[in-house]
């Protein structure tokens, strides 16, 4: 049997479209430039980065010109809202590009985890990419183990530039200075020195609040009176919220003082920010500036609003009711056990809609806890209220004095 001839066919090195099965006489070719704020500097070197790659691109002759792609202003640490460079990486995958010029790894991406995986992607679809300052081909054996390692530089690098930022906002806000300032109902923030003054017409709806909650109302009444009586939020609209109004009530700036350090950033790659509960050092200061309203009337609201919180409770251990949402809430008692009475509607989607009082042990316990009771129409307190009402305008002498009577009957029992 005659000997095997093995004949080496020598690889043309030549790109292969491989959708259309075709070999392609030159490499189409785009770079990506980023630029990581919107300062006038940095957006002049990404007008020069967009330059250099044109000419870059079409001064050689065995590559073909197909774009550079940008983002301005956009982080590195996260790809998803850098628009470009998504629409990049979809050309890729579309077979629209075989190699991709970027000046560094730190412009491509800073996390180690996006690099690597956008690479491999990229490296299944045969298109390369090359890393101009590190010298990097990814098609190349020992690319993906130099990306690897330098990549994981970038990354770190990051997060000790997250560091120095954080150790240098930290001393700015130890000598009292504002950092950060994400708008708030009745002041105005100035950028030149970083102060805050009072805006005396949104000032107004703050004091509204301020009062109306001492007074009783609960967050949700006063949210529908602000919008009744015209007034606006930050934004210029008039949806007030519950939430937002006592958001209000607890901000310590109404009374001219600064909590800095209320939420943090869990790290510098996702970006995810959280409450501060602890686990991050917070910078208080007093008389930071002018207040809308006095100290006194702040530390009223926000007694009144633990209490409607439940921080506080009686020694038997129930919770404080303190609500004044409706206009009986908590002032009427069952007259069989003398429970609560709490607001129910019945047949809300139905043309019988009625608004009726029940007592609350019946309601949560069942009726073995309070067998007579049955749920007494709002319209007929309503009623009543008035009738009594009218009569204490009468100043009817025998009922003021049996009433009197009995008040004091109450207290000495």
């Amino acid at each position: 049997m005659a000997n095997p001839t093995v004949m080496v066919r020598k690889a043309t090195k030549q790109a292969v479209n491989r959708r259309k099965g075709a070999h392609l006489s030159t490499l189409r070719v785009a770079a990506y430039a980023r630029v990581s704020t919107d300062s006038a500097e940095q957006l002049e070197s990404y007008q020069s980065q967009v330059r250099y790659y044109e000419e870059l691109i079409n001064s050689n002759p065995e590559w073909q010109y197909a774009g550079v792609y940008a983002d301005e202003a956009i982080t590195g640490t996260q790809t998803a809202k850098r628009d470009d460079f998504n629409r990049m990486i979809n050309d890729c995958v579309n077979g629209e590009i075989d190699l991709i010029i970027v000046k560094s790894i730190s412009r491509f991406a800073r996390n180690t985890v996006d690099t690597l995986t956008y690479v491999r992607s990229l490296k299944e679809k045969g298109v390369a990419v090359m890393f101009e300052e590190e010298n990097i081909n990814t098609l190349t054996m020992d690319g993906e183990l130099l990306l690897t390692i330098l990549s994981s530089v970038a990354q770190q690098e990051v997060q000790n530039i997250s560091e120095h930022v954080k150790l240098g906002l930290a001393i700015k806000m130890q000598r009292g200075e504002m950092v950060g300032f994400n708008g708030c109902l009745g002041y105005d923030y100035h950028k030149e020195d970083k102060s805050i003054t009072i805006n005396e017409k949104e000032a107004e709806a703050v004091r509204y609040i301020f009062n109306r909650y001492v007074e009783g109302a609960g967050g949700k009444i006063i949210a529908r009176e602000l919008k009744n009586l015209g007034y606006k939020t930050k934004r210029g609209d008039s949806n007030f919220s519950e939430h937002g109004v006592i958001g209000i009530i607890k901000n310590e700036k109404y009374k001219g003082d600064l909590l800095m350090g209320k939420t943090f950033t869990t790290d510098p790659i996702t970006k995810r920010r959280l409450d501060n509960m602890g686990e991050a050092d917070q910078y208080y200061t007093e008389n930071h500036h002018e207040a809308i309203i006095s100290r006194e009337l702040w530390d009223r609201a926000n007694e009144i609003l633990n209490k409607r919180k439940g921080s506080h409770s009686r020694s038997n251990g129930k919770r404080d009711k303190y609500s004044r949402q409706f206009s009986f809430s908590c002032m009427l008692k069952c007259g069989f056990c003398g429970g609560n009475l709490t607001r129910r509607t019945w047949n809300s989607r139905a043309d019988y809609k009625k608004v009726i009082w029940q007592c609350v042990k019946s309601t949560k316990h069942g009726k073995k806890e309070c067998p007579y009771c049955k749920g007494v129409p709002e319209a007929l307190i309503e009623e009543a209220f008035v009738r009594a009402y009218n009569v204490l305008c009468t100043y009817d002498g025998d009922f003021i004095d049996g009433f009197i009577e009995h008040v004091r009957a109450g207290l000495q029992g």
